[in-house]
């Protein structure tokens, strides 16, 4: 790994134990300039990983509990009138920030999810026709509890393709479980070894990266197959190609290569595609999952490329 970003793994993992993929996966997302979902249950550290990326990355850092009360202003900003300079003023929203929390995302209104999402999309909000800009690097990183759907907005397919990829964290292992009960207060506090200069040095460095015309048609390839799959009614977009195409890039620059491998892009096939994928009811018949038809179709597009 870059010995840079082996350090800000290695200052996570004083808080995230036992979860070094899903580090390594977020970080790769960040490198490539996309958000991230993570759906899972409470407790397991969702929130805990944000703090600690946005520590160890000298990254402004808000966090918003997401209720149905909660206002696309709360997000974007607002205006206000001062009387004394008679004028209206902006007061920035939570997005205002390098690094913003969306916790429970599909408990807040379709309004205020659209808003985020929008923030997302454009990196800038617009209040009363003013325009402001949000800080860079700016990142997003979501999360829902798949379980428990009273009151909860599902976020739509078009929102959940602006999420470069979806996590799940996962219970920890025993081990790392019996370490978690023994650091419940950390001795050490996170340091911070990355500044925003040398984070955007390394987002340039990733987009710059090496990528052969066997990779490009790989990645097409796969997504023209699930759009021609006997369990897949909606298959994946142009958008989803070019996440797939910068997660790989970022994965290859985190792992010390200066260009994509196949390996590079299939190692990174599930956390891109599968919130991307939807499943037909045939495939639901046959007890089918998102994983293993998409493990089918690059196995099935590696092998025609090696015998072509």
């Amino acid at each position: 790994m870059v010995p840079l970003m082996q350090q800000v793994c290695n200052e996570i993992k004083k808080y995230i134990k036992g979860k070094d993929e899903v580090i390594e996966k977020v970080l790769c997302a960040m490198l490539a300039g996309g958000h991230i979902l993570l759906e899972d249950i409470p407790g397991v550290g969702k929130t805990t990983l944000a703090v600690s990326v946005s520590e160890a990355m000298s990254l402004t850092y808000k966090r918003v509990q997401f209720t149905p009360d909660v206002m696309p202003s709360d997000i974007t900003g607002f205006s206000m009138f001062n009387p004394q300079t008679r004028q209206f003023e902006y007061h920035t929203g939570a997005a205002m920030c390098n690094l913003l929390l969306a916790d429970e995302i599909n408990r807040t209104s379709p309004k205020t999810q659209s808003a985020l999402l929008e923030v997302m999309e454009e990196g800038k909000v617009t209040v009363d026709g003013n325009t402001y800009y949000i800080p860079k690097p700016f990142f997003v990183i979501a999360t829902q509890n798949p379980f428990g759907s009273t009151g909860t907005q599902r976020l739509p397919e078009s929102q959940l393709d602006r999420f470069m990829i979806r996590l799940t964290v996962g219970y920890p292992s025993h081990d790392s479980s019996i370490d978690i009960l023994k650091s419940d207060i950390p001795a050490n506090k996170i340091t911070s070894v990355l500044n925003n200069e040398q984070f955007l040095a390394m987002q340039e460095t990733v987009a710059n990266l090496h990528v052969d015309e066997a990779v490009y048609d790989f990645i097409v390839n796969i997504a023209e197959a699930s759009r021609d799959n006997e369990f897949i009614s909606l298959g994946v977009s142009p958008r989803g190609t070019k996440s797939l195409l910068r997660m790989s890039k970022a994965y290859a620059f985190m792992n010390g290569k200066d260009y994509v491998g196949m390996d590079d892009v299939i190692a990174n096939i599930p956390a891109v595609l599968s919130h991307r994928i939807v499943l037909n009811s045939k495939a639901k018949a046959k007890d089918v999952d998102v994983e293993g038809v998409l493990r089918s179709i690059w196995n099935e597009v590696r092998v025609a490329k090696i015998t072509h």
